[in-house]
């Protein structure tokens, strides 16, 4: 269970982090949308593990070569909006909720399931 103030970070994290994806002009990284879906912080606040959704994504492994070359400005503007005693070290991982979703709304709907009949109120 995190604490509130570890939370709280976490959120402030995402904050500015989704704040300052948008204004990185590596081609890399500007491939599709950008969602900052989560941020795990180590408990002494040395490394972030930041979780992102990409919709219209063309390569997943430039992407991510893009955001490692462009965590040092990440982690500055970080260091310059949040003040912590420590800017953590960023690590960016795919989330791949949003695709197992959509996956499996796409089964279910070809899944043939007749729908129940309503029964008839008794009085």
């Amino acid at each position: 269970m995190l604490s509130n103030k570890l939370q709280r970070i976490n959120e402030d994290i995402q904050r500015v982090l989704s704040t300052h994806l948008r204004n990185i002009k590596d081609p890399r990284v500007r491939q599709g949308m950008i969602s900052v879906t989560g941020v795990d912080t180590t408990s002494d606040l040395r490394h972030a593990k930041v979780y992102l959704s990409v919709f219209g994504i063309e390569s997943e492994k430039e992407f991510l070569k893009g955001l490692k070359s462009a965590s040092g400005y990440l982690r500055h503007e970080l260091g310059q909006s949040l003040n912590l005693r420590y800017t953590p070290e960023l690590q960016f991982e795919m989330d791949k909720s949003i695709e197992r979703g959509a996956r499996i709304n796409s089964i279910l709907d070809t899944l043939d399931i007749p729908e129940e009949e309503e029964s008839p109120a008794e009085d």
